[in-house]
């Protein structure tokens, strides 16, 4: 009962000096507002990243040339990841199932008189299986395909739009670069992921896009395949650096020249980002809720002084000293939630806000319940550290000195 007066006259007292109480909460406001909208569009984006990295499985595995390697013999020779060396740890590696070269390139397809900036990827016919990524029109290439080195190609869905091919473009005829190769498919929409449009994207056989980029682009692809189970996964990475090393002739002691990615570590390493981000975005920002406490205290110390008269008043009627206290610490920490609670809304809006102004389709702003409750928590806490000072000397008047105080 004592609890829910004192915090009925700390919103009285507040309500009263609207407009002080809010220009004395600023600090906190801006602080949980930043902390918040930061959180909703980290929160969001690794959302993304890591339903999208689940939805290729627990067995999924990148092997990429590691072109930065620095020291004696890794600087000296040229690095490469071959197709080569993807098809050796194919039939030498136990454990893999599925495995794709993977060549990337800028291109301008085109038809007639349209044409369009597109990325072509140069896969082979385990790719959709590899990534989950299917088909929703016609077919992905085959070994036929492969095999007779035809020039065929699917298009992602933004590619068939900007090039106005129509409802049911497969056996149209265009032209990738210089090439002239048929539609024989249309992929499934997956929209954006890590800031690259993945219905964006024109997909031709592998030899297709070595005619497309020249025969050196072959020298440093991407291998990207599935093990046969999740239990696996450990003794295929091994496997595939001890042949990795062997064919690059890698002596012992010298570092890889290649890097060979688990989903769980992609994983790991994008939340050791984006947690690394939200952290110093948070260092940044304790120190405007300090300000913003400091601002309480200094403002609660002109109420003790403005209420001197009715803190004389109500020890001269049998109020305690702890009462005294209680209400004016409730009175602080009432402050700093009105603060924290509109910097989480305002955050919030800012967030969202952000992220409709961001090119593609970028995930929504999510706002954590951790991250709500450690913004109510830690304007708690500042109320209360920075209310006890002021609580205190109003719980220690005099009532016959509070009482002649004009």
């Amino acid at each position: 009962m004592i609890f829910t007066e004192n915090f009925r006259v700390a919103l009285h007292a507040l309500w009263a000096n609207k407009m002080r109480s809010v220009l004395t909460t600023l600090g906190i406001i801006i602080g949980v507002a930043a902390v918040i909208a930061v959180v909703s569009i980290v929160q969001g984006l690794q959302y993304l990243i890591t339903s999208q990295l689940q939805g290729v499985g627990a067995t999924y595995v990148i092997v990429m040339a590691d072109t930065g390697q620095q020291g004696p013999g890794v600087v000296a020779r040229q690095v490469k990841l071959t197709w080569e060396d993807g098809q050796a740890i194919r039939d030498q590696v136990p454990g893999v199932s599925l495995i794709t070269p993977v060549l990337v390139g800028p291109a301008q397809v085109k038809v007639r008189e349209r044409q369009h900036d597109t990325l072509v990827l140069g896969v082979n016919d385990d790719w959709p299986r590899v990534n989950n990524h299917v088909v929703d029109r016609g077919r992905f290439f085959s070994s036929v395909d492969l095999r007779q080195r035809r020039k065929v190609a699917v298009l992602g869905r933004e590619v068939v739009e900007q090039l106005r091919l129509g409802p049911d473009p497969v056996g149209e005829e265009i032209y990738v670069g210089s090439l002239p190769v048929t539609v024989v498919g249309v992929m499934e929409e997956r929209g954006q992921s890590l800031g690259q449009d993945i219905d964006d994207l024109v997909f031709v056989p592998f030899e297709t896009s070595l005619q497309l980029f020249g025969r050196r682009a072959g020298d440093q692809v991407q291998l990207r395949l599935q093990a046969e189970s999740a239990e696996a996964v450990p003794a295929v990475q091994d496997g595939i650096s001890a042949l990795l090393r062997r064919r690059h002739a890698i002596p012992e002691g010298q570092p890889d020249d290649f890097t060979v990615l688990l989903q769980d570590e992609i994983l790991r390493s994008v939340n050791q980002i984006l947690g690394s981000v939200t952290a110093v975005v948070g260092a940044v920002v304790g120190v405007a809720l300090v300000v913003g406490g400091i601002g309480i205290m200094n403002i609660m110390l002109v109420s003790v002084t403005e209420r001197t008269r009715e803190i004389g008043i109500r020890k001269s009627v049998g109020a305690r000293r702890q009462d005294i206290l209680l209400q004016f610490l409730i009175e602080s920490v009432t402050l700093a939630l009105v603060g924290g609670a509109i910097g989480v809304g305002l955050g919030y809006g800012v967030g969202a806000l952000v992220v409709s102004l961001l090119p593609g389709d970028w995930p929504a702003a999510y706002v954590p319940l951790w991250a709500v409750a450690l913004a109510f928590g830690f304007s708690a806490l500042v109320g209360i550290f920075f209310g006890i000072y002021p609580a205190a000397k109003a719980s220690r008047l005099d009532p016959i000195d509070a009482l002649r105080y004009e």
